[in-house]
């Protein structure tokens, strides 16, 4: 499981760091005015269809049904199944694609009802050329979906990497051209319209021969209701993360630019909850779903325990991390071209408070599938759902006393009711098991990420102030080694408190490149 976690994780890495190439490129670009406001709410739209299909969304819904019909049926029952589900979902896609270009103006105007007319045009015109990019992420999250439960990560985890690949190519050829702001945003959201495209045809290519989905049919039998019954619920859970921003950037719309703040804050988030909740889902899924299935429960308590372990573990030092470099990085990554020091500060103070909810989403990220596993994905809908009402109505209330912060600190409380309410239900309904391992290093982790947040926070004022604060060449040094020294000092203390061994960790890593 580690090996495989290693994989998925790395190739969310990797997409992660051409996202925050991508940003940087969007923020010169457009910087934070009534543009970019525009084309991030038309992005987000786009981007919340696309997480409730990848990342994890579809996958926890399709991995434990296609492996029931397998083990129930055989793979040729199975393979009809997944023709079933993958002719479905395109259909419904191209559907739900035209239906929401021609009812574009509604949907934007209830998204951002604070935009000025001219702003509210723009994002209209954005959404609807990005809107292509939703009828091909059917198919390629159905396929991706599939290869994951075979157990074949490296394809699904890669095949992202187009996404980004096409619009860091598409703004080089702006930079180059010298076109405003206007023409950028224009440009980038017509490739984003294709960018699902590359990524269909590229796993259509390399699983052609497998034979993963036929025959294709479009259905709505028992079984493939079933199925939908299941996998809405739980694709809109799975894409809680992402329905909590475009919940404060609907209330943040009335704020010159505190919408791509909030977007660039989101994005810095959204590197720790990518690598830990993406892999978790692709990974963590299938092995609880095969140990639910054969009543395992000694397997069910290991794939639950290292799950946490490496949820807590990664996620918790992140946010000390975020919240301690907050400013410094955001001037690292997006401080260039049109994105000013006051963009900056916004962006900053809206990361702080978000940080705050990152460990809450990354349990449910974690908690979610000892449910998707069981076949109940109306449990953490539910959660999801009362998260978002807690989250709009906070950010109503500390929006108005606090600006960008209330808002941002609203989202974090929002993240934390979901998780709360996911705990209170696992225990009521199977109980979390976790083994005597997991529960020994769950407070070591928790000790040594607390001493490198501790370490970040006393040093790095005065290793930035040394450097004078600078924005260049200097600044990225002085921040890349505050960074390094952070992983140094926590990697240090889980060896030294025993959560961590040095041969164990190599071993994992040399199997995830065999």
């Amino acid at each position: 499981m580690i090996r495989s976690f290693l994989t998925v994780s790395t190739g969310t890495l990797a997409s992660r760091m051409l996202g925050f190439a991508r940003d940087a490129m969007v923020a010169a670009l457009l910087g934070a005015g009534p543009v970019a406001d525009a084309f991030l709410v038309a992005f987000q739209l786009v981007n919340v269809v696309r997480r409730l299909l990848t990342e994890g969304a579809l996958n926890n819904a399709l991995v434990p049904a296609w492996l029931a019909v397998k083990e129930t049926k055989g793979p040729a029952a199975a393979s009809a199944f997944a023709g079933r589900v993958l002719g479905t979902i395109s259909t419904a896609l191209i559907v739900i694609t035209v239906a929401a270009c021609v009812s574009m103006s509604v949907i934007i105007s209830a998204l951002a009802p604070g935009f000025a007319e001219a702003t509210q045009d723009l994002a209209v015109d954005y959404a609807r050329l990005m809107l292509p990019y939703l009828a091909f992420a059917g198919p390629a999250t159905v396929t991706m979906a599939l290869l994951n439960a075979q157990g074949r990560f490296a394809l699904t985890a890669f095949a992202p990497l187009l996404f980004n690949g096409a619009l860091i190519a598409v703004m080089v050829l702006v930079f180059l051209k010298g076109g405003d702001a206007l023409d950028a945003a224009l440009a980038l959201a017509a490739t984003i319209g294709l960018a699902g495209l590359l990524q269909l045809l590229i796993l259509i290519l390399r699983s052609r021969g497998d034979r993963l989905a036929t025959p294709l049919r479009v259905t709505i039998d028992s079984e493939m209701r079933g199925f939908l019954a299941k996998a809405i619920p739980g694709m809109v859970a799975g894409a809680g993360p992402q329905l909590l921003i475009v919940a404060g950037a609907i209330i943040a719309s009335g704020s010159p630019s505190a919408v791509s703040w909030l977007y660039f804050a989101n994005r810095l988030i959204e590197l720790p909850l990518g690598i830990v909740g993406v892999a978790v889902g692709a990974v963590l899924v299938p092995e609880l779903a095969r140990a639910v299935h054969t009543e395992d429960s000694s397997a069910t308590t290991h794939a639950q325990s290292r799950g946490l372990e490496l949820a807590v573990g990664l996620a918790l030092p992140a946010t000390l991390g975020l919240m301690a470099l907050s400013t410094p990085v955001v001037q690292l990554l997006f401080q260039h071209g049109a994105f000013s020091s006051t963009d900056t500060a916004g962006t900053s103070s809206a990361l702080v408070w978000l940080a705050l909810g990152l460990p809450a989403q990354v349990l449910i990220k974690a908690l979610s599938p000892a449910f998707f596993a069981r076949g109940d994905t109306t449990t953490p809908l539910w959660a999801t759902l009362k998260g978002l009402a807690v989250a709009i109505a906070l950010a109503i209330v500390l929006g108005q006393l606090f600006g960008i912060r209330g808002i941002a600190a609203a989202i974090a409380l929002g993240a934390w009711s979901s998780a709360l309410d996911l705990i209170r239900k696992g225990l009521a309904a199977f109980g979390f098991s976790i083994d005597p391992a997991a529960r020994r290093r769950l407070s070591r982790i928790v000790a040594a990420a607390l001493a490198m947040g501790g370490l970040l926070w006393l040093s790095a004022p005065a290793v930035l102030n040394a450097g004078g604060n600078e924005t260049g060449l200097m600044h990225f040094v002085l921040v890349a080694a505050l960074i390094s020294a952070g992983i140094a000092v926590y990697g240090l203390c889980l060896a030294l408190f025993g959560v961590l061994r040095w041969r164990e960790a190599i071993h994992a890593l040399r199997q995830s490149g065999t």
